[in-house]
């Protein structure tokens, strides 16, 4: 009896530790969701690091393997172009005596910012002015924003910019006092530059206004206030855009630490990952007539969009366009569907990480669902980040009202309200309800639509969500330059200028011309897929074939073609070879090169400025024992079914039955094109 009583007696004290401490975890719980100004609810969403977990089916490649190589690898031909954006003659340093100062007001999103940031670093030195740091109109007109950041700020770190170009162009972060007020007051010269205007507009026209009032002030809407090909005499100032973009404009320290951090949840499995920028927003696909390629309302709100171009004179054509012939001409961006069929196609197993960026894809997820039936790792920002993470980027912001959304009044209540305010004398019909106010959700679009040619003004929620884009976008610009290939679905923005993934682009190819970067041409690529959309199942041989020959083309003859269309539009979109060197004389390469787009693609970069003796490192021997590689294996990673099939327990790609001769072919092909 007595073992029993001391038996219960240490249950008794067991339990009560157990209370105690259950009770001390949930207050801890509390207390952090508190210190983390967080509901419970999302402290209990952020226990877990984030919500992806990768999915693994096949042993990986080594990464000596040709068919490593081929999907990983860099690009041979452009393993010796490097980065050069330093002064190649005499530059002087800044003058500490300018003409005066120069203040700029930007508009636009993540591009636009950033591509006129460049230009009127240029024009500041071409006018030998002092440059304040120029505002941002999307965070200082957005409501509720932190006080912590302020306009330039917000996305960029200011002190980063000033240092970075101390010798280049005097940078103050505010005007004097005494223009500031004449500033309030209206009373400085305003100047809304055309865009892409050439440096004899700002010497004739800008300049004498400069000197006379010491301060002007530029207004930039379209993206770009200097045209991007300067003349031959103009290249010292290319190399300066080179600088702005690539290190002078520096993201502020948050965005930075919370890229680092996904890239290293994306990096942490040990395999490397596809950076995938849709470039679908409504925009685009309304200046382009891409609206039949969605269903439903989607269609009628491209078309509404389209309408408001056309009368502001944004778009010159029809309103109603074969949308089908237009993604056949290539006027239409590729659809997540369709890019993922390209990849399959090429190689890339079911597996594969890929990461979607874009800081808006029209059609919300549902269009990305066939890429998701594709790929099982298919990320973003929200799978890898956690809310704290995010709250901790946007600072300390006002808490703003959700007014709930719902749809417009009845026809019913319009007519009575009409009746009311037409009535004649009393005894007059009581007054409807107050009118709701027009609103409508991102996702569940209301009927605004077929009631009136504007749409409704932005709510503060939305203002404050155009702001938040331009920080998403900083973050997947950073991911995407950082990826092991990066391919994007259109390069072409809601006015037919470059986009967020030619930024991409141009960038990879200043910092890392060897990475992997696809420029799918949408033409040919729309018409190969058609060919296999009704048996893609079954896909064959020869059509795997042609896909895999265009996706290898476009490495290369994808840079002659944006050297001739981007580029005259937006230098940074292909900054060479004014910011670049050769380790060797390509033109000694091209001679020993037996495939023509490889000498057509060194004639387009065209540069034969050499390195500097110091970039030298002794590697060209090992160089050259890379381009004498015959090295051939059997390319097993090809798949022909672009879904898994259920075998038993475990789900396989179907596979076409290559021979060896054809894979050693085409690994052949690669080496000799140099294409890998």
């Amino acid at each position: 009896m007595k073992g029993e009583v001391k038996m219960k007696s240490k249950m008794k004290w067991v339990g009560l530790v157990g209370l105690v401490l259950s009770a001390f975890s949930i207050f801890i719980h509390f207390l952090l969701a508190r210190f983390t100004q967080m509901g419970v609810a999302d402290y209990e969403s952020s226990v877990t690091i984030f919500s992806w977990r990768p999915i693994f089916e096949k042993p990986y490649f080594p990464t000596n393997s040709p068919s490593y190589r081929r999907l990983w690898g860099p690009v041979k031909p452009l393993e010796s172009l490097y980065p050069d954006s330093n002064p190649r003659g005499y530059y002087a340093d800044a003058d500490s005596q300018t003409n005066g100062f120069i203040f700029v007001r930007i508009q636009g999103g993540f591009y636009e910012i950033r591509n006129s940031i460049c230009d009127v670093v240029v024009v500041s030195r071409l006018l030998n002015a002092t440059l304040a740091m120029p505002e941002i109109l999307s965070t200082t007109s957005s409501k509720g924003i932190s006080s912590q950041f302020k306009s330039f700020a917000y996305l960029y770190n200011e002190e980063q910019f000033v240092l970075s170009l101390a010798k280049d162009v005097k940078v103050v972060r505010t005007l004097p006092k005494n223009l500031k007020g004449a500033r309030r007051k209206k009373e400085i010269p305003v100047f809304k530059v055309p865009n892409s205007a050439s440096p004899f507009y700002y010497l004739h026209h800008v300049l004498p206004i400069l000197k006379k009032h010491s301060v002007v002030e530029l207004v930039i809407s379209d993206g770009g206030c200097l045209q991007a090909i300067l003349p031959p005499d103009f290249e010292e100032y290319q190399r300066l855009r080179c600088r702005v973009s690539f290190h002078a404009l520096q993201f502020r320290q948050e965005v930075q630490e919370l890229s680092a951090k996904i890239l290293q949840r994306l990096r942490a499995p040990g395999h490397p990952f596809i950076a995938f920028d849709p470039g679908m927003t409504r925009e685009s696909l309304a200046y382009h007539g891409c609206a039949e390629l969605f269903q439903d309302v989607h269609t009628e709100l491209i078309q509404h969009k389209r309408s408001w171009m056309i009368k502001r004179g944004i778009v010159k054509g029809k309103l109603s366009v074969n949308s089908a012939e237009a993604r056949l001409n290539g006027s239409c961006p590729l659809m997540p569907e369709e890019i993922g069929i390209l990849l399959r196609a090429y190689g890339y197993s079911r597996d594969a990480v890929i990461y979607v960026s874009g800081g808006e894809v029209f059609g919300g997820q549902r269009t990305l669902i066939p890429l998701h039936a594709m790929f099982e790792n298919v990320v973003d920002r929200t799978s890898l980040s956690i809310p704290w993470e995010l709250i901790r980027l946007y600072g300390q912001e006002i808490n703003l009202v959700n007014t709930p959304h719902g749809p417009p009044p009845f026809v019913e209540e319009v007519t009575k309200l009409a009746t009311w305010k037409n009535a004649g004398p009393r005894p007059r019909p009581l007054p409807p309800p107050p009118a709701r106010p027009k609103s409508y959700n991102i996702e569940g679009w209301w009927g605004w639509v077929a009631e009136s040619d504007n749409e409704p003004d932005s709510t503060i929620m939305e203002l404050r969500t155009n702001a938040h884009k331009l920080l998403w976008e900083a973050i997947d610009y950073m991911i995407c330059v950082e990826a092991d290939v990066f391919i994007p679905g259109f390069d072409r923005d809601g006015k037919g200028h470059p986009n967020f993934a030619s930024l991409v682009m141009g960038h990879r190819l200043y910092q890392s011309a060897a990475s992997k970067t696809f420029r799918p041409y949408r033409k040919e690529a729309a018409k190969l897929v058609d060919e296999i959309r009704d048996n893609m199942y079954r896909a064959n041989h020869t059509w795997l074939k042609s896909v895999r020959r265009h996706l290898r083309k476009t490495l290369l003859d994808g840079i002659i073609e944006a050297s001739n269309n981007s580029k005259p539009l937006s230098f940074l979109s292909h900054p060479v070879p004014e910011c670049s060197c050769w380790r060797r004389d390509p033109f000694e390469v091209s001679k020993n090169s037996s495939s023509p787009s490889t000498s057509q693609a060194w004639t387009a970069l065209g540069s034969a400025h050499r390195c500097p003796a110091w970039m030298d490192t002794g590697t060209f021997s090992e160089l050259k024992d890379k381009e004498n590689e015959e090295e051939v294996d059997e390319d097993n990673s090809v798949s022909g079914l672009f879904f898994g099939q259920s075998v038993g327990n475990h789900e396989v790609d179907g596979e076409v039955n290559n021979t060896k001769e054809d894979n050693q072919f085409e690994d052949q092909e690669e080496l000799e094109g140099g294409e890998r």
